[in-house]
This record gives structure tokens, sequence and C-alpha cells, in this order.
């Protein structure tokens, strides 16, 4: 019992470490996207995203995530959210990642906006792995390997009217879901 509360109180330290070595701004993060293989076409085609420059993801049995982020309607700042998540599971490690949502049009906006939204099960996330020799993705989506952030190369699509991409920062995590995270939007650009 002792080492189960050990355990649980690490996890907070974890996502804190993690999180704040590779803090980023909002437009830097895009930038990032931008020049990160198929990633970048989706700003061209899509309603609005939202971008989170640093996501920390840390566990030990019990996982936990948080972020802070921006949303972005034809390019202009519209609002704030912050994404949570906690996960129970084979797992241990930490991480930290940019991620990227894309709205294929607005009622795809709505959906996320309207409170308390969360990824389900079947979510899937394309991981942009540049500098390794792997790519990772959930539910039949692909990912390539490169030789670094500004020519990594992927395949993304959307699925029900959003696509999700991430390019890990640093850490080392067996985990590449976005299923259970949860996001709170706040109208008025982010502080």
């Amino acid at each position: 019992m002792r080492h189960s509360l050990r355990m649980f109180a690490l996890v907070p330290l974890l996502i804190a470490s993690v999180g704040a070595a590779h803090a980023g701004s909002y437009e830097d993060a895009a930038d990032l996207f931008k020049k990160a293989g198929s990633s970048a076409a989706f700003f061209s085609k899509s309603y609005a995203y939202a971008v989170f420059p640093t996501v920390g993801s840390g566990a030990v049995v019990v996982g936990g995530a948080y972020g802070k982020g921006q949303v972005y309607v034809h390019g202009a700042p519209t609002g704030e959210v912050k994404m949570g998540a906690i996960s129970l599971g084979f797992q241990a490690g930490g991480k930290a990642y940019s991620e990227i949502i894309f709205f294929e049009d607005k009622r795809a906006l709505d959906e996320f906006e309207s409170g308390s939204f969360e990824f389900g099960a079947d979510a899937s996330v394309v991981v942009i792995t540049a500098g390794a020799n792997a790519g990772a993705a959930t539910n039949g989506a692909s990912a390539g390997a490169s030789a670094g952030e500004n020519d990594a190369t992927t395949r993304g699509v959307y699925q029900k009217g959003m696509a999700v991409f991430i390019i890990a920062k640093g850490g080392l995590m067996y985990s590449a879901s976005i299923a259970g995270q949860k996001f709170f939007y706040k109208p008025g650009r982010a502080q």
C-alpha cells in the first residue's frame, strides 16, 4: 500500500518536470507543425486549430498529462484551452510533446468548444518522430521518420472532423494515445 502511494505521488512530479523543461510559444509550436510534413497542409484546409506548445505527461502505473493551448480560427486567436488526462494500466516514464488539433469545419470546432470535450477510445493521432528510426500512430493512421523536425514525413486524415498531430520533444514513455484527453475551452486570448 505504501509503495502504491509513493508511485501515485511521483506522477505530478514527472509531469511538471517534463513540461517545464520544454515550454514554448503558441506561434513557435504552430511553426513547427507548418514545417513538419503533411501537417502543414492542414493549415490551409482547416477551419480552425488548437495548438499546445508543451504537453507534459508522466506515469508510474497511473499516468497524467497537462497542457495549455490556444485556439485559432482562420489564423486569429479566439480562446484558450486547457488539456488534462488521467490513465491507468501498464505505463512508466515521462515525456513532453507539442500537439495540434485541426478542425475541418465550424461544427467540429463547436463540439470541441462546447464545454468539456474528451477524445474517446476511437481517436487517432499521428506522431511525428523526427530524428528517430520509427513512427507510431493509433487506429491505423501512419507516421514516418526523418532527419529533423523541419522535414518529418507524416500522413493524417480528419476523423469526425478533427485531425491530431504530435511532435515529440523529449522523454521516454510507452504510449502513443490521445484517448481520454479532456479539454476545457475559454473564449479570449491565452495568457
